[in-house]
């Protein structure tokens, strides 16, 4: 079951490789920097490795604090079979960049490939934290807790061999992950060798302070309640999201919170008191913080509940980035505040 485990978790960021460095190459500039870091992702593709690390290491000179390239540097390491060296760079990013998911998510994979589950598990509970909806970083984690419990199960036989009921559990697991490699392997094809180099999916990085929630969108209006037109109070509505952009960006915790309502589904369900502990040392860390929305639509399920989408910015010392957000409001009180939230 290892090398099937740890087949799948490598699985699950070779699709996405190059997705994730267009992440990022949102964020280069100039455009020439941006070009470079285009040309030794190409090349690294290609399996060129020793000309996309020349290219890499050539940007590192001139921007040694760049994440796109000492991420892209990590991965040609992987690739080259420097593993220890791979660590070291992805450890530098997530204490250089701890809000980003994907290097943690990197080293889990590399620590998985060597046995080494305990730190795999912390890693990916790292990426967790960072970003409570990143979908990989969890399956990384339930795979990595299933190989954890195969060897405590091994364990358990190897003491009493007629405990039926462990070697029925063993079994499942096992059968479970034969069957997930066996699903994910085209017909066609024979196994593949594990990819060397770990990739993530390209998740909107985590960066961007705002908790993800992969809570289901509001349900839809029943069928006898007509919907509100949205020009009703859509102007409303955005007032009160530009206003929680604001005090986001003046890092004013206290009037930012203001505008998540009670029942606000917090991510992963975790207390409302930790969520917002969270969320203050994460707005307090930056010495600056610049939130930006653009292109907002509004629509309304009834006259008290409206759906918010809108294109973010997000810039802080050393990090900026962008992505689609979309908040479930609520009229309580007068005031519209939010429910849910959700980025991709």
């Amino acid at each position: 079951m290892e090398s099937n485990n740890t087949m799948n978790m490598f699985n699950r960021f070779c699709r996405h490789a190059a997705a994730f460095i267009g992440v990022l190459l949102l964020t280069a500039s100039p455009a020439v920097h941006a070009d470079a870091i285009q040309d030794a992702n190409k090349l690294f593709k290609q399996g060129q490795h020793n000309q996309a690390m020349d290219k890499v290491n050539d940007i590192l000179s001139n921007k040694p604090k760049d994440a796109s390239a000492r991420f892209l540097k990590g991965l040609i390491l992987t690739e080259q079979g420097k593993t220890a060296e791979a660590i070291k760079a992805f450890t530098a990013l997530t204490a250089d960049y701890p809000e980003l998911p994907e290097p943690y998510n990197n080293l889990a994979v590399l620590y998985a490939s060597q046995g080494q589950y305990d730190k795999a598990k912390q890693s990916l509970e790292m990426a967790i934290r960072t970003h409570p909806s990143y979908s990989t970083a969890h399956e990384n984690l339930g795979d990595i807790y299933a190989k954890m419990a195969s060897q405590a199960y091994d364990r358990a036989l190897q003491l009493d061999r007629s405990n039926t009921t462990t070697k029925t559990k063993l079994a499942m697991i096992q059968d479970l992950f034969s069957s997930s490699a066996r699903a994910k392997m085209p017909a066609s094809n024979k196994p593949q060798a594990v990819p060397a180099a770990p990739v993530v999916v390209a998740a909107a990085p985590a960066a961007a302070p705002a908790p993800v929630v992969t809570a289901p969108a509001a349900k839809p209006v029943a069928p006898e309640k007509p919907a509100v037109p949205a020009a009703d109070n859509s102007g409303e509505v955005m007032k009160a999201v530009n206003a929680w952009a604001a005090a986001w960006s003046a890092k004013d915790v206290k009037k930012y919170l203001s505008f998540y309502a009670a029942d606000f589904k917090t991510p992963s369900g975790e207390k409302r008191a930790n969520w917002e502990a969270e969320r203050k040392e994460r707005i307090s860390k930056p010495k600056s913080i610049q939130v930006g929305i653009s292109k907002p639509t509004v629509s309304f399920s009834d006259s008290s509940h409206a759906t918010v989408k809108f294109r973010q910015s997000y810039q802080a010392t050393h990090l900026k980035t962008s992505g689609n957000k979309t908040l479930q409001m609520v009229k309580s009180g007068g005031n519209w505040l939010i429910r849910e939230e959700h980025a991709k």
